[in-house]
């Protein structure tokens, strides 16, 4: 028992590196006005794209492609995942981004694409903040019930190193922050996996998961819609169909079933 247990361990701690090194745990934290380019059509709407937890812009990049051509005002956000706290990365570089949306266009909706971490940081800014009318928020593998798998890596320091405080406040706690927080007011469509390329960590989570999240722990009550998709947790926000489903969201506030 004790020499699999080490085993254990050994995995966790390779998984957690490795992930580093493939996604940049490291994240720098430019300045607002650095990162803020926006392209699309003037007066279109914004989306703010939220990568997830040690990752970077460039993770959603193939998605700011697409919903620039459809026309809207995209905004590919680098944060600090790795070294803030959800509240500090929610009241900091969040609110300022929306902030500055507003002043630009002050009635445009403002939606947000958000994967893993970007989530929960959309629901803590909407805790004391409102977006305007028509905004629209779409969840990619979100957390918003916590994750067993931060709380199985929260005591290994290689963890706490790498993925920050932020990483230690997505447990399953009821005390957590995504389990303390209360509803949003703005439509949510949430897209979730129930494929895994990490089975060390699968079997350490409840029901269909990507690897990550279970897919009963993505779902938020006050969601307007939700589907399950079969890919993992890294990949998710990069799927021709799950891609395709975020815009018919914004655009819709539902996502097209039956396909």
């Amino acid at each position: 028992m004790i020499e699999n247990r080490r085993w254990v361990k050994l995995l966790v701690r390779m998984s957690v590196t490795l992930c580093a090194l493939c996604t940049g745990a490291v994240v720098m934290g430019n300045s607002l006005d650095k990162q803020v380019t926006a392209f699309g059509e003037k007066q279109s709407a914004w989306v703010v794209l939220l990568h997830g937890m040690g990752r970077t812009h460039r993770s959603m990049e193939k998605m700011a492609r697409h919903l620039t051509e459809k026309g809207y005002r995209v905004v590919n956000l680098d944060y600090p995942s790795t070294t803030a706290s959800i509240e500090a990365i929610s009241g900091g570089i969040v609110a300022e981004t929306v902030q500055h949306c507003r002043l630009e266009s002050p009635s445009t909706p403002i939606h947000f694409v958000t994967h893993s971490l970007g989530g929960i940081l959309v629901r803590q800014y909407l805790q004391a903040h409102r977006l305007p009318s028509g905004s629209r928020v779409v969840m990619l593998s979100p957390p918003n019930q916590g994750s067993e798998i931060a709380d199985m890596l929260k005591d290994i320091s290689l963890y706490r190193w790498i993925m920050g405080p932020a990483g230690q406040q997505l447990g399953t706690a009821a005390d957590s922050v995504p389990n303390r927080l209360g509803p949003v007011d703005v439509p949510v469509g949430i897209i979730t996996g129930d494929s895994t390329l990490e089975p060390w960590f699968s079997s350490r989570v409840p029901g269909p998961d990507d690897g990550k999240v279970s897919v009963e722990r993505a779902r938020l009550a006050e969601m307007a819609d939700f589907i399950v998709v079969h890919k993992s947790h890294g990949f998710i926000m990069n799927d021709p169909q799950v891609i395709a489903q975020t815009a018919y969201f914004l655009e819709h506030g539902v996502f097209r079933h039956g396909e």
